[in-house]
């Protein structure tokens, strides 16, 4: 009976094992996708961050120009 029981017994930690081992290789994968991830939305970011630097300049630069049209009128 007691073969029995831990036969069994090992069974069920070798399964137990498995789940494991599955639920770690999809942690990691999911862990490399986010770095991945992680690292393109912050090279949006600059880009983004530049992209609104010029919009401003030009807007700065425009209201300049009008404040120097009406003046002039």
């Amino acid at each position: 009976m007691t073969e029995i029981y831990q036969s069994q017994a090992l069974r069920n930690l070798e399964n137990k094992l498995d789940q494991l081992i599955i639920k770690y290789d999809h942690a990691n994968n999911e862990n490399s996708f986010l770095k991945i991830e992680q690292e393109r939305l912050a090279s949006e970011k600059i880009d983004l961050l530049e992209k609104a630097a010029l919009a401003r300049t030009r807007l700065e630069a425009l209201i300049n120009r009008l404040k120097v049209l009406e003046n002039a009128s």
